[in-house]
C-alpha cells in the first residue's frame, strides 16, 4: 500500500511518503508556485533547476521555489488557498516527488476553521482524487483521499514516537500548530477531538515576519521584505543584508514574537473555557513552533510543553502514519 502524507502550507511543502511496513521518506520544499512564464531568467545560465515543472489544467507551472522568485504573480495568502492554481501546482509537485505512479491513499490536512466546513473537506478530497496529468508524459493516479484537521497529524506523529503510548491514552492534549498563514489548535481527549475547543488564529508566522521587517526598517531605514526574511530563515542564515550592512535578524524576530505570541496564547486560553477540565499537556508542532514556544509556555506554566525534533515535518509524518 503506497501512502502519501502531504502538508501544503503557505510557506513550505512537506511530504512523507512510501509503502506500508517501513519508515517514510520526508521532503521539504518552498511553497512558491506560479505559471512558468512568470519565472525570471537566471543570470549565468545553465545551472541545475531548483524547482519542478508541472502542468495545471494543461498549463505549465513551476513549483517548489521561493515565493519571491515569480514576477507579476501574487502569493496566495487567503483562506481559499486550496482552490487556487498555485495550490494545485504544489500538489502535483508533491505527487511527482513521491516517485509513485499509483498512490493508494493521500492524507492531507486543512486549517481547523476550514476543516469544520464539510463542503470544503469534500471539495478538497474530490480535487485530489483520481488521475492527474502531472507533466506532458507523466500521469499519477490517487485512489483515495482522507482530509483531517491539520494539527491532528502532529498528534499522531507524537503518539507514534512514544515508547509507551498508554501514557497518553487518557490524557487531554492541546496540540498547537503555528503555520505561516494561521495558528491552529485542537484539544484531543481520550483519543477524541473536542470540537468546541478547536480554533484558528491568523496571528501567525507571517505576522511575526511582517513585524520583524517593520522593526528592522525603524532601525536601518529600509524594507528587507517579508519574503526575503523568510528566505533567509529557510536557508538557516541569521543575517540579512540591507544597504550593504549585515543585520542580525534574531533580536527582531524575538521582539516580534514577544508582541504577537501573547495574542495567540490568549485565544488558546479562551478556547478552553468551555471545558470542565484543563489540558494535561501541550504539543507544539509546525514550522512556526519556535516563534510561539515562549508564549505557549507562559500561557500554560503548569503544563509540559513538548516539541518534536523536526516540528516542520510532524503533520506530514502523522498524515502518513494515519494512512498506513
Amino acid at each position: 500500500m503506497n501512502v502519501l502524507g502531504i502538508d501544503i502550507g503557505y510557506s513550505n511543502l512537506k511530504l512523507a511518503y512510501g509503502p506500508q511496513g517501513a519508515e517514510p521518506k520526508v521532503l521539504l520544499r518552498p511553497a512558491g508556485a506560479a505559471p512558468a512564464d512568470r519565472l525570471g531568467e537566471k543570470i549565468g545560465g545553465n545551472g541545475e533547476e531548483d524547482f519542478l515543472r508541472v502542468l495545471v489544467n494543461g498549463e505549465p507551472f513551476v513549483a517548489g521555489l521561493s515565493p519571491d522568485r515569480a514576477e507579476l504573480w501574487s502569493r496566495e495568502l487567503h483562506e481559499d488557498y486550496p482552490s487556487t492554481n498555485s495550490y494545485r501546482a504544489l500538489f502535483h509537485a508533491g505527487l511527482l516527488l513521491s516517485e509513485l505512479d499509483q498512490i493508494d491513499l493521500v492524507v492531507t490536512g486543512l486549517p481547523v476553521n476550514q476543516y469544520l466546513n464539510p463542503e470544503l473537506r469534500e471539495r478538497l478530497a474530490a480535487q485530489m482524487q483520481g488521475e492527474h496529468q502531472i507533466t506532458p508524459r507523466r500521469k499519477i493516479t490517487v485512489s483515495k483521499v482522507k482530509v483531517v484537521p491539520q494539527p491532528v497529524g502532529g498528534f499522531v506523529d507524537h503518539v507514534w514516537s512514544l515508547q509507551d503510548a498508554t501514557e497518553i491514552e487518557d490524557s487531554r492534549v492541546l496540540v498547537v500548530d503555528p503555520g505561516f498563514f494561521s495558528v491552529d489548535w485542537v484539544l484531543i481527549s481520550n483519543g477524541e477531538l473536542r470540537r468546541q475547543s478547536c480554533g484558528t488564529s491568523l496571528e501567525a508566522s507571517s505576522v511575526i515576519l511582517d513585524e520583524a521587517v517593520r522593526l528592522i526598517a525603524e532601525d536601518f531605514g529600509g524594507n528587507v521584505g517579508r519574503e526575503r526574511l523568510e528566505h533567509t530563515l529557510r536557508n538557516g542564515h541569521d543575517q540579512v543584508r540591507l544597504f550593504g550592512e549585515r543585520v542580525d535578524v534574531a533580536p527582531y524576530l524575538k521582539k516580534a514574537a514577544d508582541k504577537v505570541g501573547p495574542i495567540v496564547s490568549t485565544r488558546l486560553r479562551e478556547s478552553l473555557r468551555k471545558e470542565n477540565a484543563s489540558a494535561d499537556m501541550v504539543l507544539l508542532v509546525g514550522g512556526g513552533a519556535g516563534f510561539f514556544e515562549l508564549a505557549v509556555k507562559e500561557a500554560f506554566p503548569l503544563l509540559k510543553v513538548s516539541t518534536p525534533d523536526t516540528p516542520v515535518f510532524a503533520n506530514a509524518r502523522g498524515f502518513w502514519r494515519m494512512g498506513v
